[in-house]
């Protein structure tokens, strides 16, 4: 019998320098733990600085902590630059941070905050990062999605969700992006002959603190509750797609991890298959167009991106 992959299968990690999106808390605490653990020079990259603080205390290995505000493209901005300017080379981008089914409220560019965050933010982040990325012998940018993109559907007339805004239809579209980002970016790296890998992970259902930072209805909370008691994994084992994503060796570009549980709910990391609506290519193209045009930033494979 073919044995689990775990945290201990992480690959000596020593000498790569990581930033993980959202690590202050859930998935991104769990995630960055366990690179700093194998060997990494972690970044926490959180809103709440105090807070990754605190967490990185608990840590073992080199741990720092940066603000982010993915809500905010200037903030966005202005920690790529900062990134830039103290370390020059990123080895593994991990896009973790979200939020999930909050009633609409925008971003402060004036997004939709879930299409906003949960995409554009991290869209606009790895293109200002790219250069630091590029500058790695092997590159990897893990962008964390979820197995509610296939409830989504990306309404390219309606992306801010100005008619009818559906709080659950609207994290769906966002983790659809997150998909379509991530297929067409190692599509773009192919294209250019650049050594970047782009890939995805999804955590099944795991429980954290994110089932309740959004959704207000009473009745969603009472089954949040009900559901991370009895159905959810740890927020450790829902880590594990993304760590197998980030650090294991020689998976394709492109590649989607996910549990090997049932209906991918829990369990160890494998490769699985998206909705099919995730594979098209012209939305891949149109959403990429799209998302350059509403962030200002451009992925330039051999110099620093530009704005639009």
């Amino acid at each position: 019998m073919t044995s689990k992959w775990t945290a201990a299968d992480i690959p000596d990690q020593s000498g790569r320098r990581v930033v993980v999106t959202g690590a202050n808390s859930g998935l991104g605490s769990a995630t960055a733990r366990e690179l700093a653990r194998a060997g990494a020079s972690v970044v926490i990259a959180c809103r709440n600085v105090a807070k990754g603080e605190g967490m990185a205390s608990g840590m073992p290995g080199e741990v720092e902590v940066r603000e982010l505000d993915l809500a905010d493209l200037g903030s966005v901005r202005a920690f790529a630059q900062r990134f830039a300017g103290e370390h020059g080379r990123l080895d593994v981008l991990i896009n973790n941070a979200g939020v999930m089914a909050p009633p609409r409220r925008l971003t402060k560019d004036g997004f939709e905050s879930q299409f906003g965050t949960n995409h554009l933010g991290h869209f606009a982040l790895t293109g200002l990062l790219l250069a630091p990325l590029l500058a790695a012998p092997a590159p990897r940018v893990v962008t964390v999605s979820a197995g509610l993109h296939r409830i989504g559907t990306i309404k390219f007339d309606d992306l801010q969700g100005e008619h009818g805004y559906n709080n659950w239809r609207s994290y769906g579209q966002s983790k659809l992006a997150n998909l379509m980002f991530c297929f067409e970016l190692q599509r773009r790296a192919r294209a250019a002959d650049a050594k970047l890998l782009s890939l995805a992970a999804h955590p099944g259902y795991a429980a954290t603190n994110l089932q309740f930072a959004g959704p207000a209805a009473w009745y969603e909370r009472a089954v949040m509750t009900l559901s991370n008691n009895v159905i959810a994994q740890s927020a450790e084992m829902g880590a594990l797609p993304t760590l197998y994503a980030a650090t294991y060796p020689d998976l394709p570009g492109g590649s989607f991890v996910g549990p090997d549980g049932f209906m991918e709910g829990r369990g160890h990391p494998h490769i699985v298959t998206a909705a099919g609506k995730a594979y098209d290519e012209q939305a891949w193209r149109r959403l990429w167009e799209v998302s350059e045009e509403l962030t200002g930033v451009r992925y330039e494979f051999e110099s620093t991106p530009a704005p639009v």
